[in-house]
């Protein structure tokens, strides 16, 4: 038990002095200095944390089979390590109106955003846990679009945190709350108010943005959706639908990835996807765009560093004799827990 406590404050205190010392050291100097650096980092916990190391590659070809080899599952396991390391400093460049992110992240897509603002019904944008997505919002919040998150600070409600790492959370994801119009509106079970507050951000002609991917809670799952997913069938969450053909705002597709040098990245925004019809089929289509995104690049995909949430998406069985082991490090996108859930909002079809 002792051990446990010793291995916890050790990777505690790992994050304190990355995320306090040096990556805003990182995020002020040269992006091909300053992102490389955090890449040598990455290398260290892929090499030095074994354990995660083969968790990670095991989920990756339970997932997705055949079709990722062993050495490719190291290779994408490796990026996704220094991924994690690379977000840490992209919240740091989120300084001076996020100029310092801005030089280095694309927007591509932003005439589908604009047109579809220009209807007046404000806009959502589906993605998944995927890329630096809270800091690439960020930047489109910074680049004039006003977007509130659907989405819990799961920091905020998780027995085993102290106050003070809840405190250390706060101020760590501070810049990310900065770059949004309104404070996130949280999907928790029995929130009527949840599809209200959604529904007034739209009519404000404003952006919203939903993370579809996330294992429904239990007390949401007689609402979930089965859907093709990473070759499988996932039950995931049709709120953005819903809400989308409640309110006639417009649904959009969006995805952020590092380019092969680590420090520009990419946020693309896909045209609406048509909504009309039944529930699930559109849904499917949602799902489908997230999915194809991780096969095509999947070291950007948070959730392979989570065995449980996997198990809970059906994506692999349940791992009741072999448990998860802890992370080396918290990604700092991982600060929200997102899904579709919007309670309250009726399901057509």
């Amino acid at each position: 038990m002792s051990e446990g406590r010793g291995r916890k404050l050790l990777r505690n205190l790992d994050h304190v002095v990355y995320w306090w010392a040096a990556a805003p050291v990182l995020g002020r100097l040269p992006p091909s200095l300053g992102y490389r650096i955090a890449c040598w980092r990455g290398d260290w916990f892929f090499w030095s944390q074994a354990g995660k190391r083969a968790e990670m590659v095991r989920n990756l070809r339970l997932v997705l089979g055949d079709e990722v080899s062993p050495a490719a599952a190291q290779r994408v396991t490796r990026d996704w390590f220094r991924f994690a390391s690379c977000e840490v400093v992209d919240l740091k460049r989120l300084r001076h109106q996020a100029q310092p992110l801005r030089r280095l992240v694309e927007i591509r897509g932003r005439e589908h955003l604009e047109a579809a603002l220009a209807a007046g019904k404000g806009a959502i944008i589906c993605t998944g846990h995927f890329g630096s997505h809270s800091s690439a919002f960020s930047v489109l919040h910074a680049s004039g679009f006003p977007v509130t998150t659907i989405g819990r600070w799961w920091y905020k409600y998780t027995p085993d945190i102290s106050a003070a790492e809840r405190r250390l959370w706060d101020l760590y994801l501070r810049p990310v709350r900065r770059h949004r119009q309104r404070p996130n509106i949280e999907p928790w079970p029995g929130r009527v108010q949840v599809a209200a507050q959604a529904a007034a951000v739209l009519r404000a002609n404003e952006v919203l943005t939903i993370a579809i991917d996330a294992p429904p809670l239990d007390s949401d799952r007689a609402r979930a959706v089965q859907v093709p997913f990473l070759g499988r069938r996932a039950g995931l969450l049709p709120g953005a639908v819903a809400l989308a053909q409640a309110t006639g705002a417009p649904l959009l597709m969006a995805s952020p990835y590092r380019a092969a040098d680590y420090y520009h990245q990419v946020l693309e925004i896909s045209a609406p996807v048509p909504v009309a019809g039944d529930i699930g089929t559109v849904f499917e289509r949602c799902a489908a765009e997230v999915s194809a995104a991780i096969e095509r690049r999947p070291a950007h995909w948070e959730f392979w560093a989570k065995t449980d949430d996997l198990a809970g998406l059906g994506l692999i069985p349940p791992q009741r004799d072999r448990p998860s082991v802890p992370g080396p490090f918290l990604l700092p996108d991982g600060g929200t827990q997102h899904d579709g859930s919007t309670d309250g909002v009726p399901a057509r079809g």
